[in-house]
């Protein structure tokens, strides 16, 4: 039996994707396996839903560490520990520095709850709405420095409805990144995602 695709996932809130991840595509004994839950604060929802699934957690908070740099090179250090073939940011509300990315090249993937270009930032359902879009979507990306700068993985677009609220819009958008967020750590484990080595904002999926 070959080794598991090793998966770490950081939260910040609740985890209802990494919930949806749990539900979908870990396997403790299967070919996915997610190994370690990291949560940016205490008490997060996301570090319970991992419990109760029999998922190692650990907490790293800013708080705890002089500057960003120095909290990202010990998230990274623990990170690494896992020797994790992908990892995702499930809701990490914090902007990662170089000295966390550099160390997974090519192997850290957010979510975004818009067509990225559009709406980039911490506002984007409200920036919808306010612009009155008709469409808006989610978007899986590689992570980058830049914030919700890196390409597009994978995206699906989410009608905006006349008399739609910034919660109605958000709960649509989230049965989105449910089923997009799972999906591309399925294609990224079965090796069928290919970034670019020259042009590094081309993404294949074969």
């Amino acid at each position: 039996m070959s080794d598991p695709f090793r998966v770490v996932v950081l939260v910040s809130g609740e985890g209802t994707t990494l919930q949806s991840l749990i539900d979908t595509v870990h396997d403790p004994s299967g070919p996915i396996r997610i190994t370690r839950v990291v949560s940016s604060r205490d008490g997060a929802g996301g570090l319970r839903r991992a419990e109760a699934a029999g998922i190692p957690t650990s907490v790293v908070a800013q708080a705890d560490h002089p500057t960003r740099e120095d909290r990202d090179t010990a998230l990274a250090d623990l990170v690494a520990a896992e020797s994790p073939g992908l990892v995702v940011l499930a809701g990490w509300m914090s902007i990662l520095t170089g000295r966390f990315l550099d160390r997974f090249p090519d192997r850290v993937i957010n979510l975004h709850p818009s067509m990225l270009p559009a709406f980039p930032g911490m506002h984007a359902i409200e920036e919808a709405l306010a612009w009155g879009v008709r469409w808006t979507g989610v978007t899986v990306h590689y992570a980058e420095e830049q914030v919700d700068a890196g390409p597009p993985i994978l995206q699906e677009p989410i009608l905006v409805l006349y008399g739609d609220t910034a919660a109605t819009l958000r709960e649509r958008i989230r049965e989105a990144e449910h089923r997009l967020v799972p999906e591309a750590v399925r294609l990224l484990a079965g090796g069928r995602v290919r970034r670019d080595a020259v042009d590094r904002r081309r993404v294949e999926i074969t």
